[in-house]
């Protein structure tokens, strides 16, 4: 209640401020300043919108657009205090006491009961229309006066907090994935190749049979090691270069996949951050998607790296899922966006844009 009689209160004020807006736009141009400045107290006081000083021609021209809005806000209030004269006048004729006041039996409680509910839903509309007419106010000055300094300091510290939690979320996601990585594959695979030339050292008749499995293990074991090397840092990122590391990833998948990586003048960290994000969405692909074909396009546009993964399977795929929300986590910790659109029946395209510098 408190509030919303503040932003009434706020919105009058603003209707007779509107009057001083025209006049100063049209004949006092000097004191725009000091008037907007006003308006800014107001805004800040009474609606809690902030904003940052302006200058003259800045403050002119917000104060040319924002008058028809103070004009239109004092409009919409007139329109409240009639309806709330109108229903006072109502309940005084419903309940005022002696034989000519009040309501008597022989009237109509039907048209009563009518006319309130029209009164209510007139009512509601005029509430959105405040909400609506506060929320101009806000787009007028943060389009013509810009946000302050404190609040965009607020949102920067917002904006860190939150990469932060992520940074730290996704480097203990991925020491996990390692370890279970490690534990599942690669040390299961070391107790086999353990086990095997144990035998081989109990049977020597069956020595070489139980040398070959051996080595056949060890194979695989290397293998392990490499994929798991290869998901902690591709080395062929600083040897070969990125377009080099993706075509790796595009042979060890099990789908099909087709790139097209132009040449970028990028940070390492973003080509880092790329790869991931193509290596991912590729083994997404590859586990769920059920494709046939998968599209991955790397292109530098407008100071950004912008990457395209498509691929042609069932879709569904869940952006808050442990994989995509690691690489979300990642994109957004270099200030870049990412977006997954995958309808069920697909496709599937994920999208991330990384600032280059």
């Amino acid at each position: 209640m408190h509030r919303g009689l503040r932003i009434v209160a706020g919105l009058v004020l603003g209707f007779g401020s509107a009057l001083v807006d025209l006049v100063v736009v049209v004949f006092a141009r000097n004191a725009a300043v000091a008037v907007a400045g006003l308006e800014r107290r107001r805004l800040r006081a009474f609606l809690g919108i902030d904003s940052a000083e302006p200058t003259r021609a800045q403050a002119v021209r917000y104060l040319a657009v924002r008058a028809p809005v103070g004009l239109f806000g004092g409009f919409v209030l007139a329109w409240l205090f009639y309806g709330l004269a109108m229903g006072v006048i109502v309940v005084y004729r419903l309940f005022a006491g002696g034989p000519r006041g009040g309501l008597d039996p022989s009237d109509d409680w039907s048209a009563f009961l009518w006319t309130g509910l029209i009164g209510l839903v007139l009512f509601y509309i005029e509430v959105q229309g405040i909400v609506g007419v506060v929320a101009l106010e806000g787009k007028v000055a943060r389009r013509w006066l810009g946000p302050s300094e404190a609040e965009l300091l607020r949102l920067r510290i917002d904006e860190l907090a939150a990469s932060r939690a992520g940074i730290v979320a996704a480097v203990d996601a991925e020491r996990r994935r390692i370890e279970r990585d490690l534990h599942d594959g690669v040390q299961q695979r070391l107790v086999a190749l353990g086990m095997l030339l144990g035998r081989a050292r109990r049977n020597p008749d069956h020595a070489h049979d139980l040398l070959a499995q051996a080595h056949e293990e060890s194979r695989h074991v290397l293998e392990d090691l490499r994929e798991v090397a290869w998901r902690v840092y591709p080395a062929a990122l600083d040897s070969l270069g990125l377009a080099e590391a993706l075509e790796a990833v595009a042979d060890r998948s099990a789908i099909p996949v087709r790139i097209r990586c132009a040449p970028l003048d990028a940070a390492p960290q973003v080509e880092t951050a790329v790869y991931f994000v193509v290596c991912e969405a590729v083994t997404n692909a590859a586990k769920h998607s059920g494709a046939t074909m998968i599209d991955v396009d790397v292109a530098e546009e407008a100071g950004a790296v912008r990457v395209r993964v498509a691929d042609d399977g069932v879709g569904g795929a869940d952006p808050a899922g442990g994989g995509l929300a690691g690489l979300s986590r990642r994109v957004l910790a270099l200030d870049g966006a990412f977006e997954v659109t995958s309808p069920a029946g697909g496709p599937t395209v994920i999208t991330a844009e990384v600032p280059c510098g």
